[in-house]
């Protein structure tokens, strides 16, 4: 029998979340405070009750709930989800604390149920199968890594680059890494508005003297979103922005030769990698979890972690601005 999922809030994100789940023979419930909306659904999911209150929907058997509300009322949300011992999916970020992560992290501990974050990336085929080259050695020793994520985008009023566009990447190089940075470092511009960064870039350094940076900007006159892993062995590069979106592993590398680096320059091979929807896995994922099977991925702690790095990379910010 399909599970049974709830979704609190139906706005640009939360219909992602309906729309999915609806296709997947899991959508049962979405609570709604906006009455036009909620009207919308009535008619285009009749079979699916409705709930202007979400605190009614949690007085329902659902099996899950997802929430895509606005990210301020995430922690009071979930909170009252997780105490009526529900699992539950929220969207990122979690919350806008670290403390508050963590606290919703301990909550669902105590009541036995699983805490995921809407890091949807992670569910990308091309970043799962990067993680799977790295595990079989394909790249050697991890070193180095980067990502731009770039675009004359939208800008927001409420939150500056890093905190809008930097968690993505935060929540792949912890993926990818499965260690906490010890020293995080970060600086940027603030051109448009007071007191909002409109770019950053920041610097992460790991244990075993791996080091990445990552370069967020919504002032950059093209589209960017490229991720590039570099290893003893060899190295892989993915651009998400671009048309054919290949997966690419350089056989390039240094050799040191009688105390000589010399540059070991080989073939470029095209990755093959499946083209599923990300959200799509990432909620089919949350689904194959409601029996309470601990979650490897996006998991409570994985995303009070993404939020401490955000934290400490806003402080280095604000010391240097």
């Amino acid at each position: 029998m399909k599970q049974k999922v709830c979704v609190i809030g139906g706005g640009r994100w939360g219909k992602n979340h309906i729309r999915t789940l609806h296709q997947l023979g899991c959508l049962a419930g979405i609570a709604e405070s906006h009455a036009d909306t909620l009207k919308s659904f009535q008619k285009d999911y009749p079979d699916v009750q409705l709930f202007s209150d979400y605190r009614k929907a949690l007085k329902e058997p659902f099996d899950g709930f997802t929430i895509a509300t606005p990210a301020e009322t995430h922690f009071e949300i979930a909170g009252k989800v997780i105490q009526n011992k529900k699992h539950v999916l929220v969207e990122k970020p979690i919350t806008l604390k670290a403390a508050e992560a963590s606290r919703l992290n301990e909550l669902a501990i105590e009541n036995k149920v699983n805490l995921m974050v809407g890091h949807v990336m992670l569910f990308h085929p091309a970043v799962q199968k990067i993680r799977e080259l790295i595990q079989q050695g394909k790249i050697g020793k991890l070193q180095y890594l980067y990502s731009n994520r770039l675009n004359l985008g939208k800008v927001r009023k409420e939150e500056n680059i890093l905190w809008s566009f930097a968690p993505h990447d935060i929540s792949i190089f912890q993926y990818l890494i499965k260690d906490m940075p010890v020293d995080v470092y970060s600086t940027g511009g603030v051109f448009i508005q007071p007191g909002i960064h409109d770019s950053t870039l920041t610097v992460l350094k790991y244990l075993n003297n791996i080091v990445g940076h990552i370069f967020v900007s919504w002032l950059h006159p093209f589209k960017e979103h490229r991720l590039v892993i570099i290893g003893s062995e060899g190295m892989l590069s993915y651009e998400d922005s671009s048309e054919q979106k290949e997966l690419l592993f350089y056989k390039k590398k240094y050799d040191c030769v009688e105390g000589e680096p010399i540059k070991m320059d080989g073939i470029t091979e095209s990755i093959p990698y499946e083209r599923d929807m990300p959200l799509t896995r990432e909620i089919q994922y949350f689904t194959d979890h409601l029996d309470g099977t601990p979650l490897d991925i996006n998991n409570g702690q994985d995303a009070a972690d993404v939020l401490e790095i955000l934290e400490r990379a806003t402080e280095s910010l604000m010391k240097g601005n």
